[in-house]
């Protein structure tokens, strides 16, 4: 944090090489597959890469990794990535069979 504070102008100012780079609609659907395809399991950074079927830079992998924990879809914990999202149908069919106390 320190270092973010005090950097110089010039420091601060984003380069042409340090362009970022979204994953587009696929890519996300993509990681979400594998990560519900082992939902019962945490996937590390490097076994996630590994499941994929084809190679995602580590900045796009990233951000569609932050994205999916945003929006409620996955956990991260000291053992990984992990699917937790379940769709809303599935949800209501649990409370249903539910017993209330």
């Amino acid at each position: 944090m320190y270092q973010l504070i005090h950097m110089t102008r010039r420091e601060a100012k984003p380069s042409a090489k340090s362009k970022i780079r979204y994953p587009n609609l696929s890519t996300i659907l993509m990681v979400e597959k594998v990560l519900k395809k082992n939902a019962d399991r945490p996937l590390t950074l490097a076994q996630l890469k590994k499941e994929l079927p084809s190679q995602i830079m580590h900045q796009t992998l990233k951000i569609t990794l932050e994205y999916l924990w945003e929006s409620g879809k996955i956990i991260f914990g000291p053992k990984g990535f992990q699917w937790i999202y379940m769709p809303p149908h599935k949800l209501k069919k649990l409370l249903d069979d539910s017993i209330e106390v």
